[in-house]
């Protein structure tokens, strides 16, 4: 068995639906081996859907062995019982980490965006259409939380790229963003998003 394979469960947490991505590490490039989005049955109890959201999360595990779990962590908005759903159901995921002996690292928004785009502040669009150019995924995605999932994972592998890596000594823009020519530079007052050739 391999040990210095870099294997990544990318989870974007949520209580309606999930997204989950598995995402490798190879010498040519990051490859997308999973990714799914779980909707869970509003006419199902409150511990079934939680049951649904870890039985997927599971199947995962055991099906592509990843060496890290990504997540990232819960941001709280003004309703209060969706924030407090989201963190039942990050919780259950947290756990089946903990059974499976996976490390667990966490991520906010902010760490993600500026990962996968060199920007904090990049929307949706944005965020969805850097994911699509830093890695190949040959399906339709119908669901943002998918896409998120795979830039979880993708920010998890450049953290721990950065991590073993001094080839970026003088930013803290991610390897994935100055790999594929993002401007990192938020001065510019011609582009205030910074990302070259993306539109709303």
């Amino acid at each position: 068995m391999q040990t210095n394979i870099l294997r990544v469960i990318g989870i974007d947490p949520g209580y309606e639906r999930i997204g989950i991505s598995v995402v490798e590490k190879k010498h040519t490039g990051e490859v997308l081996l999973f990714s799914e989005c779980v909707i869970t049955n509003r006419k199902d109890t409150h511990h079934d859907r939680l049951n649904t959201l870890g039985i997927a999360t599971a199947k995962a595990i055991r099906t592509y062995k990843p060496t890290r779990f990504a997540i990232e962590k819960l941001y709280f908005n003004t309703n209060q019982k969706t924030a407090l759903q989201v963190a039942e159901a990050r919780g259950v995921l947290l756990y089946i980490a903990a059974q499976q002996n996976l490390e667990v690292f966490e991520y906010s928004p902010l760490q993600v965006k500026t990962a996968t785009t060199g920007y904090g502040r990049a929307d949706k669009k944005q965020m969805m259409a850097m994911v699509s150019r830093l890695i190949s995924i040959d399906k339709k995605i119908q669901y943002d939380d998918e896409y998120d999932a795979i830039a979880i994972a993708l920010t998890c592998i450049a953290s721990e790229r950065l991590a073993i890596s001094s080839r970026y000594p003088h930013t803290r823009a991610s390897p994935l963003a100055k790999r594929v020519g993002f401007d990192t530079n938020r001065k510019s007052k011609k582009n205030p998003g910074g990302l070259n050739g993306l539109q709303d």
